[in-house]
Formats: structure tokens, sequence, C-alpha cells
């Protein structure tokens, strides 16, 4: 009980350093919307679902490979010095041959200027070469610094999208005086680019601030150790490509099956679903470390059985809140009626990523084997079903495809996770509560949204029904936890 209490305390203050920065980008989603048209906010989406790629081929793994190692090695400086190393070469290499075909590359992913284009590769490259000193900050137990240089990074984006989208305009309109300079680099601009330019000086920022990290290092690179580190990472870097397809690919086809617009429209209301990402990534920043902390002690089985547990039973009770109170949400953060003609699609958007949630808490069982290729074909497999079912089905269904391609996809990853990995680490996860918490939770969701929208006192009974029946089964485990 003391590691899961020791687990809890660590991932809420990850939390923070999740919860706040995509909190901040869900109130910025509305200035987004009001600022920019339906097809204009598409070209918003579709940069950072580059963005995701990019991040994906440029880590290639090596940030869970940087965690399983250290674990495992005597030499720690090796492990970190090695695979800061690698990735400063494979990322300065990548920088210089993009820029140097920067007008070709940003025609052949659709921007309208090279601009947009370099600002994409200087973003990335930055936030690349911060991949490991964060990871160090997490592997040595110092979850308060890395929270404070994530809330530096979401600060600074938000205030700087906050001056060029409102307060500049505002200023202009009510005729305050600001520099001519600012005011020609504005008007001389597309709005949607000081989005993009925000994210590049937030990254630069936290860039200079964590890059003092890297001297604390001991350089020696170890290419022995490089190979081993690449043949665990690799499969990772694939399957992590295969997830933002996942993630992404359905914006992206949207945008090309039925419009900009339409897609625009979808994504904004796929964000609405960033309540359970903002968990599953709080979870995920304490969990990645903790449970290969946790591998070889006695109980880690039961622990990490425990974890799940505990996980559905508050992942459910997140997708139930913002499924009751969909409309409020929807209007404090959309703004614009326009984009609530996809609101259908979040309750589906909540259970997939519930679904994702659990994946990634079974995925410990390759992790720890070393057996990351299983990984990468549960990924692959997700892509190809994602990708021929919204090929398939958009132009049947429109948008709503998309959200049940992905229900699809990490339903089918979360359950071939499980039944392979109890033959490989059979681990004795509690499968009847978590059922029971997961059904509970989609059926009350299911009956708010379908009879009983913008009902207060159902929504109220619905949370209240939840916490009661989470009270009545685990209140031995509630006041083990609490007791100090």
């Amino acid at each position: 009980m003391s590691s899961l209490k020791q687990f809890f305390k660590d991932t809420v203050i990850y939390g923070i350093s999740a919860v706040l920065p995509r909190a901040i980008n869900i109130f910025l989603v509305k200035l987004h919307t009001s600022t920019l048209q339906a097809d204009k906010y598409a070209i918003n989406t579709d940069y950072y679902v580059y963005a995701a790629y990019f991040n994906a081929l440029l880590t290639y793994g090596m940030e869970t490979a940087f965690f399983r190692f250290f674990s495992k090695e005597k030499e720690k400086g090796k492990v970190i010095s090695t695979a800061f190393l690698s990735l400063l070469f494979t990322t300065f290499l990548f920088l210089c041959t993009t820029l140097i075909y920067s007008n070709n590359l940003a025609t052949f992913f659709g921007f309208n200027t090279s601009l947009f284009f370099k600002l994409l590769i200087w973003t990335i490259t930055l936030d690349t070469l911060v991949v490991i000193p964060y990871a160090y900050l997490r592997v040595t137990n110092k979850p308060v610094r890395f929270t404070v240089f994530k809330i530096v990074n979401i600060l600074i984006f938000a205030l700087l999208n906050v001056f060029f989208l409102w307060f500049i305009p505002y200023a202009i309109k009510n005729t305050i005086s600001l520099p001519r300079f600012i005011v020609d680099y504005y008007n001389s601009q597309p709005k949607v680019i000081h989005i993009f330019v925000s994210g590049t000086i937030a990254s630069a920022t936290t860039f200079i601030l964590l890059f003092p990290i890297v001297f604390k290092f001991r350089f020696s690179f170890d290419l022995v150790l490089l190979k081993r580190m690449l043949r665990y990472s690799l499969p990772i870097m694939v399957g992590g490509l295969a997830f933002v397809t996942n993630e992404n690919l359905d914006k992206l086809l949207l945008g090309n099956l039925i419009g900009k617009e339409q897609m625009g429209i979808y994504a904004a209301c796929y964000k609405l679903g960033v309540f359970m990402t903002l968990y599953i990534m709080a979870f995920r920043l304490g969990a990645e470390p903790f449970f290969f902390n946790q591998a070889e002690k006695k109980n880690a089985k039961e622990t990490y059985a425990n974890i799940l547990t505990w996980f559905i039973i508050l992942g459910a009770f997140f997708m139930l809140v913002v499924v009751v109170f969909i409309d409020l949400f929807a209007t404090i953060l959309l703004g614009k009626p326009e984009y609530f003609e996809a609101l259908h699609i979040v309750p589906i958007i909540l259970l997939a990523n519930l679904f994702l949630g659990v994946y990634n808490n079974l995925s410990i069982w390759y992790k720890l084997t070393d057996k990351t290729s299983y990984g990468m074909y549960f990924s692959v497999t997700g892509a190809v079903i994602t990708i021929f079912f919204n090929l398939i089905m958009i132009p049947k269904i429109g948008f709503i495809a998309s959200a049940w391609a992905t229900v699809i996809t990490y339903g089918f990853m979360m359950v071939i996770s499980y039944l392979i990995g109890k033959k490989h680490y059979p681990v004795p996860y509690q499968l009847k509560k978590v059922s029971f918490y997961t059904f509970f939770a989609v059926g009350l969701s299911w009956i708010s949204f379908s009879y009983f929208r913008e009902n207060l006192w159902f929504s109220l009974s619905a949370i209240f029904s939840y916490f009661a029946c989470i009270y009545f089964l685990e209140k031995t485990t509630i006041k083990q936890l609490l007791k100090r």
C-alpha cells in the first residue's frame, strides 16, 4: 500500500504538469475558434498533426528505452549521455536537411508558405532536444522541477496567443498605441501563424531553461549500449508512429474527404475529449518510471493490478462528468455554435481514450520483458484498422465514422494486449470489478446524453450514484490510502 500511496503522490504532482498546460490549452480553443474560421482552424490542426508525427519519428522510442536501461544498468551516466548524444546527432541532421529543402517540403505537406514549415521544424527540434533532460528529472524523482518547466512553457505559449490574437486586435480597434513594427507584422501575416510563432518561442524558452541540466551529464558515448537501446526503442518508434496515425489520421482524411470546414468542426469537438487525455497523460508521466522501478519488487504484479483498477475507477468518473455536463463544457470552451454540430462524437472519444489508457497500463508487460516488438504489432494493426474504417465509412456517415474508428481501434489494442500479455507476464488484474465500473459509467453516460441532456438533477444524481458505488466497494482501500 505504501508504494501505491507514493505512486499517487508523484502522479498528482505530475498531473499538475499535464493538467495545467492542457487546461490552459482548452481555454485557448475558444480563443482560436472565435478568432479563426473553421477552415483556418483546420490549418492549425494539420500543423499539430504533423508535429506529432515528427515527434514520434525524431525521438524514436529513446525516452522509454532510457527509463528501461536506467533502471537496469549500473553505469547510469553512460545511459544518460548515450541517449542524449544519439538524439542530438539525429536531430541536428534532421534540422539541416529539412531547412535546406524547406520550400519543397512545405509544398509537399500542403502549407501555403514555407514559414509555416520552418516554424514547425524549429519547434520540433527544440522539443526533441529536451526529451532526455525531462526524462532525467522524472527518473531521478524530481517531479516539482519537471512541473515548473512545463508550466513555464505553457504560460509563455498562452500569453503570446492572447497577445497576438486578442490584445493586438483589441488595441488596433480601440486606437491604443502600439509599436509600428508589431502592427505591421500582425497585419502582414495570416492570423493562424501567430499560434505557431507562440509555440516556437515557448519551446525555445524551455530549451534554454533545461539546457543547463545537460552539463550535469558525464559525456561518454557507448556504441554497444546504443545498439542495445535501439533494438529496444525502434519498435516503440514504429508503434508511436502508428499511434499518431490512430490519433490524427482521421483529421487529415476528413479534410480531404468531406472538407476542411467539417474537419475543423470535428477537431474542435474532439478536443473536449482532452479531459480524458489529461488524465492519461498525468498517469503516464508518473507511471512509466514508477513501473520500471517497481519491477524487481516481490509484489510488483499486485501493485500493477491495483493501479489499473484505480485508473479505471477515476477514468470512468472523468468520462461521466464530461458527458453529463457536455453542453456546459461546449458553451464555455468552443464558443461558436457552428462547432456544436459534432458534440455527439465526444462520448465516443472519451470511451476510446479510456481504452487507450488501459492499453498503456497493460503495455508494461512487453516493456519489462523487452518484447517491445509486440507494442509495434499492436499499434500497426490498430493503424490499419483506423485507415480502412475511415476510408470506407467517412463517405457514408461523415465524421462520426472517425470517432467509431478510434474506439474500435483502441478497444482492439486493449483486448489483444491483455490476452497476449497473460502468456508472457501474467498480472492478476481484477477484471470483474473494472468491467463493472466501466459499464456502470458508460450506462449512466448514455442515459444522460440520450434522454437527460442539460438536466442538472439527473447529472448530479448520476455522479452521486457513481461515487456511492465506489465508496461502498472500495471503502477499505480508500481508508488505507487516506492514512498518513
